[in-house]
């Protein structure tokens, strides 16, 4: 359990050596807003490690020795009844469970339900990511209940409408929701066409057609993907806190390509090897996320996190970058419209990095993709952002 994410938010662990753990169990929190990580398995707390995670930093871990025996707190087996659930109630309850952004974002949910007046709540079913397809496998799998915890939350929350957004050729997921949803009256589905970067945060002007500066709560929106709203499903019908979730294990250099539910914690070595290991490459390339805006790694030594989506092992054979020709191409394809090639030339005037707006950047690496000299752009970015926000 590692005791910081990927945006640097940073955990107090909360057992000691010795400890007995049950799963779904706090065993670290944040103290600034109180929210929690939760052990995926019951067993003995030992001696602290230190693991790679996705944004590939070492990070102390908690470690928990798993038992085998799934054991809860007998207070954890005990669900709620929908009906009594007020607004103020439910984000408690996210926040408690743990509940966050399975798109990649690991945004606490609870943060987002806190605003007032929210007028339409979009699921985000669109997986834009090359190779990434465990949300899809959610959709096909779990409709009915996305739909009934959709529909739960509207009630809770008095949302007017949600809209379920997926990819126009996704055929499997839109069978399976047309299935149930004619029962649902304030649920309607949306079609996304099938290109990069149509997911994340451009959904909302790809479904609604409405433009924001930051956030999408700016227009009373909330955005929520269907991993996580599945997540919010367990907690209704199990009181059941984020412990697990479904990743895409793929790429060339993997035995068995596969969609796999997984515990939070577990080991990407420990998963593969259980997916009867990797195929002979002469020089894998290790990465977590999708291959547009995941991360290599030096190993697969790497915890699953809640934000990964997806571990893909492939050859490495790309070229060494060369100088910067001032092609433009960065700007052309950003969908973002800021100007990459600026930002990377302005990496230590902040006042001109704010002026070139780069927290405007999604992270999508259309940048670094197009680049004919091979620069890793959006890197460049990102330190531009680092640096505006930490000032």
């Amino acid at each position: 359990v590692p005791l910081e994410n990927k945006n640097g938010t940073t955990y107090k662990y909360l057992v000691k050596e010795g400890d007995y753990v049950y799963k779904g169990m706090i065993v670290a929190i944040n103290k600034d807003n109180n929210f929690p990580v939760h052990s995926s398995v019951s067993g003995y707390a030992v001696c602290g490690t230190n693991k790679l995670i996705s944004n590939g930093k070492r990070i102390k871990c908690v470690v928990i020795e798993n038992d085998f025996k799934e054991k809860y707190e007998k207070s954890k087996l005990k669900s709620k009844v929908i009906n009594s659930y007020t607004k103020e109630l439910f984000i408690n309850d996210l926040r408690d469970n743990g509940i966050s952004g399975l798109g990649g974002a690991d945004y606490p949910t609870f943060l987002k339900y806190s605003m007032d007046n929210i007028r339409c709540l979009i699921v985000n079913g669109v997986e834009c990511e090359p190779f990434v397809s465990c949300d899809k496998a959610v959709m096909a799998n779990y409709a009915d209940s996305i739909l009934e915890a959709i529909d739960n939350i509207l009630e809770i929350v008095k949302i007017p409408r949600a809209i379920i957004a997926v990819k126009s050729n996704d055929i499997k997921s839109i069978r399976m929701f047309n299935k149930y949803i004619k029962t649902y009256p304030n649920i309607s589905l949306r079609f996304v066409e099938d290109a990069f970067p149509n997911g994340w945060e451009l959904v909302v002007r790809n479904t609604l057609g409405i433009e924001y500066d930051k956030y999408p709560s700016e227009k009373g929106i909330i955005v929520n993907n269907v991993s996580t709203i599945y997540a919010i499903y367990e907690m209704f019908k199990y009181n059941r806190p984020l412990t697990e979730r479904v990743i895409t294990i793929t790429g060339p250099g993997i035995k068995k390509k596969k969609n796999v539910k997984v515990k939070i914690g577990a080991l990407a070595s420990e998963i593969i090897s259980n997916l009867d290991g990797y195929k002979n490459i002469k020089n894998p390339l290790f990465i977590v996320g999708g291959p547009m805006m995941g991360k290599s790694m030096p190993c697969d030594d790497v915890v699953i996190t809640k934000d990964v989506t997806s571990i893909i092992v492939m050859e490495d054979h790309f070229e060494k970058n060369l100088p910067c020709i001032k092609c433009g191409k960065c700007t052309m394809v950003c969908p973002a419209n800021i100007m990459p090639v600026l930002i990377m030339e302005n990496i230590d005037n902040i006042d001109n990095l704010k002026k070139l707006k780069c927290n405007k950047c999604i992270g999508c690496s259309l940048c670094s993709y197009i680049c004919p000299s091979k620069i890793e752009v959006r890197e460049f970015v990102n330190i531009a952002k680092e640096k505006v926000n930490h000032k």
